[in-house]
């Protein structure tokens, strides 16, 4: 499986996870919360980024699963 950053992302008054770089959306849902889910167990067993995007398309939230190229320090 290819390691892909999983984005939630609005989608009309619903919410989409989507692989990076891809076109179409993975899954669409009701809520914020729920594709939040989805997406952190996608990350998961891809060891890949989630990240979260508010209504008006800013990052929000960003979280890392697996190897961190760039781990916090301390």
């Amino acid at each position: 499986m290819t390691k892909k950053n999983q984005h939630v992302v609005p989608k009309g008054d619903n919410w989409a996870i989507r692989g990076a770089g891809n076109s179409k959306v993975t899954k669409v849902v009701s809520t914020q919360k729920e594709a939040v889910q989805i997406a952190r167990k996608f990350a998961i067993n891809q060891g890949s980024e989630m990240l979260v995007h508010g209504r008006n398309g800013q990052i929000r939230e960003r979280n890392t699963y697996g190897k961190d190229s760039f781990p916090p320090k301390g």
